[in-house]
């Protein structure tokens, strides 16, 4: 193999992406790689891949599903580190009456 060739097509690839992250969807390999499997990552990453064989571009309206999706889960896993930093504490009625006395006086 070529590697000038290579590395040509590899900045040909690179340069055709306008986006800075590129949705890629892997493909099935001799080595046991999955195909179908749908990532996120830098447009270099993506040419290398499209180039080697290992995956291709998804198309816009399976990028845009993938990257809706990405963002429910984040909004989902944002909810729920915020509901697990919240304190609770239980008060038994009795303290609850003192607490609210004391602060009746007040």
């Amino acid at each position: 193999m070529d590697l000038q060739v290579y590395y040509k097509k590899i900045r040909e690839t690179a340069a055709g992406y306008a986006d800075k992250d590129v949705v890629i969807v892997s493909r099935a390999t001799g080595d046991g790689g999955k195909a179908g499997v749908y990532t996120e990552v830098p447009k270099e990453i993506a040419a290398v891949m499209v180039v080697e064989g290992t995956a291709e571009e998804a198309t816009e309206e399976a990028a845009a599903a993938f990257r809706q999706a990405r963002a429910a889960e984040k909004e989902r896993a944002e909810r729920e580190l915020a509901a697990a930093k919240t304190r609770l504490s239980v008060v038994t009625t009795a303290e609850l009456q003192r607490l609210l006395g004391s602060r009746n006086r007040e």
